[in-house]
């Protein structure tokens, strides 16, 4: 649908991305310098991982984790650029020293949970180079065979798929890494109180977006203004509740040395009903002059949201909207005592060996779903010029590599008529292709205690 006017883009348009320095907006940036354009401006509360001593540590969002899952899909947006996606873990010098292709155990026990494995299984034996890299193990002892590091799990039961073409990436050191290339490039950036949306500057004649103020009255004009802002996009712009914002937990156990060494180079595994855990790492400066051994897990759940009133831009009233908590805001934040339940119960299931062993972290890690869990990349309805690139519903940092691509050609008017449907503006859609998460609704951390430790705004 045609809404209005812009202003020609050409390499040099001036092109502002808000939420510059996350997953979606550093690769956006990326694909638009490599494609030509001079102008780009990166705007966020923080920096890049390496500029933490100066803006502080980024913890709450996606990209900010020592490591994420990577592997192909076939859902939506994101499976239809899988190729490009794992090529350029593989190739690109940007992202492939990040990735660690170590293999994956996806599994279940439940048999729902085993048939829609066994359906996504079969999908991957049709694609044309995907089944050579995918078997089905159907027996405890199959699964140990691949994963011997589970020989003293509790697995009876399970079945599900190996994939020898996936494994994990380091999140920080990849958005690091786009970050370092976007310097070489001479990509504009600021953080802190100037880096800090406060709202878009909107022409009262032609409503066409111009540009952005931050918290602290600067000013940047702009020929295109990307909000790639995250789980905080429903509470800075009115999304008509496209999007609700959502955290899952997470929590670091630490190893030593030589436990580290026996749990080396072992799978990605994951259990839909459990959780899912990676290999350890080396984390240098993990605690202040210390460097430690750390495996990061999940557990599996529907999240938890964080309703409070909010008038973001484009809303006549307050509404309520799921509103993100920041963690480096709140360092002293953990996760509910319900949370910490079961993710006690993925170390007790999948590591017995640590059964009794403390938690060195835990923390709470945000995004935004879609009732689809597709991407909601689109220009605002009625302001031309003003682009929402959001929607993650928790599997975006896979495509750190690619869905800048994606970006670019909405802003270029590539994009299909096909993939424009899918990533409209689309309020009141619903899922009627049941391809978003489902299960029960989340849990508000409203009512929930245990991970505020007393300083909760609401309770102020």
């Amino acid at each position: 649908m045609a809404i209005g006017p812009t202003t020609p883009l050409t390499y040099d348009s001036k092109i502002v991305i808000v939420g510059g320095a996350g997953t979606i907006g550093s690769s956006t940036a990326l694909h638009l310098c490599r494609r030509g354009y001079k102008d780009v401006t990166i705007l966020d509360v923080y920096g890049f991982p390496a500029d933490q001593d100066k803006y502080g540590p980024s913890q709450s969002a996606g990209a900010s984790d020592i490591n994420k899952h990577i592997g192909a899909t076939n859902s939506g947006t994101r499976g239809e650029i899988t190729e490009l996606t794992m090529d350029m873990w593989r190739t690109d010098p940007v992202f492939k020293d990040h990735y660690h292709e170590v293999g994956e155990l996806s599994a279940a026990a439940e048999p729902a949970h085993i048939a829609e494995l066994r359906e996504s299984y079969e999908d991957q034996l049709r694609h044309p180079v995907r089944f050579k890299h995918v078997k089905w193990l159907g027996t405890r002892d199959e699964i140990v065979r691949y994963c011997p590091h589970l020989a003293n799990a509790q697995i009876d039961g399970w079945q599900g798929i190996w994939s020898a073409k996936a494994g994990w990436g380091a999140a920080n050191d990849a958005v690091d890494s786009v970050g370092r290339e976007l310097k070489k490039f001479g990509v504009r950036m600021v953080f802190g109180e100037s880096g800090t949306f406060d709202r878009p500057i909107i022409d009262p004649v032609t409503t066409r977006c111009i540009g952005v103020v931050a918290k602290d009255g600067t000013k940047y004009e702009a020929d295109r203004v990307i909000m790639a802002t995250g789980a905080w996009t429903p509470s800075l712009v009115d999304l008509q509740g496209q999007c609700v914002s959502k955290c899952w937990i997470v929590a670091h156990l630490e190893l030593t040395a030589e436990e580290a060494a026996r749990y080396k180079a072992i799978p990605v595994v994951y259990n839909e009903e459990v959780g899912f855990f990676f290999e350890p790492r080396l984390i240098k400066n993990y605690e202040p002059g210390k460097d430690s051994w750390i495996i990061k897990l999940c557990d599996e759940f529907p999240g938890y949201t964080r309703f409070m009133e909010r008038q973001p831009f484009g809303a006549d009233h307050p509404v309520k909207v799921s509103v993100p908590r920041s963690h480096s805001a709140h360092p002293t934040d953990t996760v509910p005592d319900e949370g910490m339940k079961r993710l006690r119960r993925v170390v007790e299931t999948m590591l017995p060996e640590f059964a009794q062993r403390k938690f060195v972290k835990s923390y709470m890690c945000w995004c935004t779903d879609t009732a689809d869990a597709e991407w909601l990349f689109c220009q605002h309805p009625q302001h031309p010029g003003l682009f929402l690139c959001t929607g993650d519903s928790g599997h975006t940092f896979v495509c750190l590599p690619s869905s800048g691509s994606v970006t670019a050609d909405l802003l270029e008017g590539k994009l299909s008529a096909e993939r424009m449907r899918k990533l409209a503006w689309r309020p009141g859609q619903g899922d009627p292709g049941h391809t978003g998460r489902g299960g029960p609704e989340p849990l508000d951390l409203g009512k929930l205690p245990g991970w505020t430790h007393g300083d909760d705004e609401r309770a102020e």
